[in-house]
């Protein structure tokens, strides 16, 4: 029996468990794996007889970590589908207020930026912490990335938003 430990933010300890435990059974139902959680640390220790599906399950875990919820994690069950993390302090150093101000460019006004980035790309994105997390089918989710990877580095919403209309029209190159 393989095991794994992975920790995650002790704020998404509650939907990783979901209510009355229903989440956290239904990924041990999903994956054939058995998890353990410590509410207080964080920690999270995985057990199984299989190893992809043990690799799976973390990924689905530390997706749920990252603020993706448990429905929209569980797609990385399916090969298809995989998740991309941007650290943001790449691009604003340790500057908090670069840090907020990046954050709000890639989440736009009332979150228009980051649902059009979705829309676009068939990708569901999660800004949480210091980080931009992407999941969605593999070539989606690399445009997704240069996109959002874009807007940190000053690109104009416009350009970004023309680039991936233009993309989906044409089945061209972002």
């Amino acid at each position: 029996m393989s095991q794994m430990e992975l920790k995650i933010n002790k704020k998404r300890i509650a939907v990783l468990i979901g209510i009355k435990g229903e989440t956290k059974a239904r990924l041990e139902e999903l994956s054939g794996c058995e998890i353990e959680i410590d509410s207080d640390e964080g920690d999270v220790l995985i057990e199984g007889e299989d190893g992809v599906m043990l690799m799976d399950l973390r990924s689905v875990i530390y997706a749920i970590g990252r603020g993706f919820s448990p429905m929209t994690a569980e797609k990385l069950f399916d090969e298809e589908y995989m998740m991309e993390i941007i650290n943001i302090l790449e691009f604003t150093g340790k500057s908090k207020k670069k840090l907020l101000r990046m954050k709000g460019r890639v989440i736009g006004a009332e979150g228009k930026a980051r649902k059009m980035i979705e829309a676009l790309t068939d990708t569901e994105i999660s800004v949480f912490g210091k980080t931009l997390a992407i999941i969605g089918k593999h070539e989606d989710t690399a445009i997704a990335k240069r996109a959002c990877e874009a807007l940190l580095s000053g690109a104009p919403h416009s350009n970004i938003f023309l680039a991936l209309e233009k993309h989906k029209k044409q089945g061209m190159r972002f």
